[in-house]
Parts: C-alpha cells; structure tokens; sequence
C-alpha cells in the first residue's frame, strides 16, 4: 500500500493538427457563467502551440481546482480547530473561559484519533474577546500545554512547565503586544487570536483529579480583581464531530477562522488562491456558483489525497521496524513545523488529518518519559483493514512502556474512535486481558467476538475501513533499541 497510487488527477490532453482556423467562439475570458465539467478529466484542446481559445475556461478551471485542492491540505490543522471551537461554543454551550470534560467514551467519539483511556479536560480560548487571558493552575500532578491555531505548541503547563507543579498564572498575550508586562505571572506570547488548551489532571484519586479540574481558573487579566468563575462543562451525550468537515461547510469554517487570523509570512500565497475561489479576508463569504463546484469537488479530492498522505505515508523511515507495518504517526520533526529549509507541509498534512495536538512529550527520545505512537493502516499482506472480515494482533511479553500499553480502533472515515455496538475501541494493558502462559497477549478486531476471547476483542463494523494506533506511555530502551519487536496485524484466513 505504500506504493506510488496513480490516477488521481487523470488530465487529458487532446491535440488539433489542422487548426489553422479556430472555430471555437470567442472568450471573453467570464469564467462565472461557464458550467464547467470535472476539472480531472476535462479535455484541453492545443491549437498548434498554445491552448485553443475553446479550452481557456477549462484551464482556469483545472488552475483553480488544483488550487483549491492544495488549500484544502494547507488548511487542516486550523479549520480542525477552529470547528472543534464551535463545537465547545455552539454545541456544549461553553464559552472561551470554561473547561470542557472528556470523560467517557460516548464524550470522545467526536475527537480526531482521541485516546480512550484517559480523560480530557481542553478548552479554546479567544483573546480577541478577552484581551490578554489568565489561565491560573493549582498546585498538584498536572500535565498540559498551549497550542496556536495552527497547532503549534506555545508552552507547556503543570508538572513539565515552568510552574512544576506548584501551581502559578500564566497570561496568554495576543499577537502584536509585545511588550505586555505582568509581575508575578508566567508570560506566554501567543501566533493567534484563538489559543487551545488541554491538560491532564495525573493525580490517581479520582476524587483529587477532579478536584485539581475544578481549582482551574481562566479569565481576561483586565478581570482579574473579580474574575467569573470558570465552568466545567461536560459534552452530555451530545452529537458532534470535532474534525474538518466535508464539502463546502470545510471552505466556510476556513473562511471564517483567517477573518480572526493574523496571515504570516509562509502563507500569502495560500491566501492569494483563497481570494481567487471566493474565500476572501475581510469580506463575507460569497462564492459564485461556478466557484462552490469547484470547492466542493476539491473537498472531496483533497480528503483522498489528505488519507493517502496520512494511511500510505511515503516519508522516509516512516516504519519503526523496517520489515513491520507500523509506522510513526508523529512525522513532524519539530512542534514549530520547521524544517531547515522549508515548512513540513506534507508531514503536517499527514498528522493533522488525522489527529490534533502535538508537542514535543509526543516525539520524545528518552527512555521511560513522554509518549510513543504507532499506527497500523494495513494488514500483514498490505491490504486495509476491512470491517467484515476477522483479524489477529500478537503482543509479546513485556511491552516497552513504564506506565502502560493501549491499543486503540478508529474509523478510517471519521478518523474518530469506532463508533460500535460494543462501546469499546480500546484494549490495553490497564485492562483485564487474558494472557497466554509467557506473558504475551492475542488481541482480535472482527464483526463477531471469536468464542471465548471477548475481553481481547475489539467490534468492527462491515462495509467501514478502520485503523489502530499502539501507544506506549513511558516508552522504555527496548522500544528505542526496537529490541522489543510486535507482529502485524493478520487477517484470519478461513
């Protein structure tokens, strides 16, 4: 599956020979009133040298389709957040200084590739309404971090931060204030208008944890005499969907994030061709007909192209075991996004697709600290994983993790925990597996749970394709050494 996939942008290029006389109608060059075909097969017709007049539209049309494809991939990690946003305000009813509570299964099937086994507490925070934003963290196991609209990690909070633990204020500092000063608080300069914070309460009482939640304190400084107090809100149930959505509704969540946005330097470009297909800084949204075909058709081409970037990644040493399927979900080199000589667009494509959040815990590279991810999109044979049919994973003795190991089922589609009969996406070393004489464990993903193996079962769902990741908290020296090695995930074959 890591092969080269061809045919997905099939352009078809028809020569004229005898085109001394073009018959075609003159263009007038008003692309607004041409219905135009689909912009991957349309024929272009050459009048010897150059593109016959008839073909002009056609060309415009595949430019700005191309275009909006690649906007649509440029876009992932802010119209992520930026829909997550308006779920926590227009569907939780939170606002900007309440904390959200991800607790149950049933609270995260709507987070991008959420982990099922602990909770989350997140919220995002607008420091266009608020001006500069105290976040004030208690004393106590805490671990949590900031992020900019585009993903990128702003600082880190708690127990790895610079109040370590012991509790302090931080202030969330718009862009453009720059010499903002605050005696006695923690200073965190921010790239964007809108702020995501998520944070882990780690104290293993449950009642302590969620006591630690509720000592959490958001609010504008300009409040800070007689601040409101911060809600903890939870999801309830409710329906929702946390990711990018499809078709047009992706372009007006784009559209309507960058009014909120500064544009940098990398992206002027970007922000040239949005101008180009109607989506506009400063102005309403408002395409014409012609430019919503275009924008719904390159929704859909980009999802395909944004799943093989991220399901066949075609980076290099992308398998942590050269002969092995699983790969490095994290392929970002740096929070920052920086390479040495250029943006990792592909690499944040690829991540942000599929997942949200990132931080340097995430990648770490010593032993027994920080997180290890490891995806599997494919079977032993290199085919998808298929919900119909039945499949096995063989986890040897000793996992490399000090705290512990899970396993997690997502819908490839949705890229959400799999939304099954069984409510259960999840299978990890906290649970009560049954495990084979030397320690090692069998795990099975099918339609049916084979006789006897309920507990290491996971429910798949016929006619959906899904995937897993491993992770491993407190990944050890034999993960790194990759002196540890797992099997792939193998169909069972009747």
């Amino acid at each position: 599956m890591k092969n080269v996939l061809s045919g997905l942008l099939m352009g078809l290029v028809i020569f004229s020979c005898n085109s001394q006389k073009n018959t075609a109608p003159a263009s007038d060059n008003k692309q607004d009133n041409v219905a135009i075909s689909d912009p991957d097969t349309a024929a272009v017709y050459v009048d010897k040298d150059i593109p016959a007049r008839k073909s002009i539209n056609t060309l415009f049309d595949k430019m700005d389709y191309q275009q909006a494809v690649q906007c649509y991939l440029w876009g992932l990690p802010i119209v992520a957040f930026a829909e997550w946003q308006h779920v926590h305000y227009d569907v939780f009813g939170a606002n900007s200084n309440d904390l959200v509570f991800y607790n149950t299964y049933e609270d995260k099937l709507g987070i991008l590739t959420a982990n099922a086994t602990t909770p989350y507490i997140m919220d995002f925070i607008d420091l266009a309404g608020n001006g500069p934003t105290v976040i004030e963290m208690p004393q106590g196991h805490t671990a949590g971090g900031l992020a900019d609209f585009w993903q990128r990690e702003q600082a880190v909070i708690g127990e790895m931060g610079p109040d370590k633990g012991k509790g302090g204020k931080y202030v969330l500092v718009p862009p453009g204030q720059k010499d903002f000063k605050a005696p006695g608080f923690f200073i965190v300069p921010c790239n964007t208008m809108n702020v995501f914070f998520g944070f882990r309460a780690l104290d293993p009482d449950p009642q302590k944890a969620e006591a630690l939640v509720h000592a959490v304190k958001i609010y504008p400084y300009a409040q800070r005499a007689n601040p409101t107090p911060t809600k903890v809100v939870s999801p309830s149930g409710k329906k929702y969907f946390g990711g990018q959505p499809d078709g047009l509704a992706y372009r007006e969540r784009l559209h309507a994030i960058i009014q909120e946005e500064p544009v940098e330097e990398r992206d002027r470009f970007f922000m040239a061709w949005l101008d180009n297909l109607g989506v506009k800084k400063g102005k309403p949204f408002a395409p014409t007909e012609r430019q919503k075909t275009i924008l719904i058709a390159a929704a859909e081409r980009g999802k395909q192209m944004a799943m093989v970037n991220s399901f066949a990644k075609r980076f290099d040493s992308v398998y942590h075991w050269p002969d092995r399927k699983w790969d490095y979900v994290m392929i970002i080199g740096d929070p920052s996004q920086r390479a040495a000589s250029y943006d990792e667009f592909f690499q944040r494509t690829s991540y942000f697709f599929e997942a949200v959040t990132y931080s340097k815990a995430m990648i770490t590279k010593i032993a027994n600290v920080g997180q290890a991810y490891l995806g599997a999109y494919e079977d032993k044979d290199g085919e998808w994983l298929l919900g119909d049919l039945n499949y096995t994973l063989h986890v040897p003795a000793n996992p490399p993790a000090v705290n512990f190991w899970s396993l997690t089922v997502y819908d490839s589609n949705t890229r959400c925990l799999i939304d099954n009969p069984q409510r259960n996406a999840d299978l990890s070393s906290r649970k009560d597996l049954i495990k084979n004489n030397d320690g090692s464990v069998d795990l099975y993903f099918g339609p049916k749970a084979p006789e006897g193996k309920e507990k290491n079962w996971v429910q798949t769902l016929p006619g959906k394709h899904w995937f897993a990741y491993m992770r491993f908290y407190g990944p050890t020296a034999a993960y790194f050494d990759k002196s540890w090695k797992m099997e792939d995930i193998t169909r069972v074959k009747k």
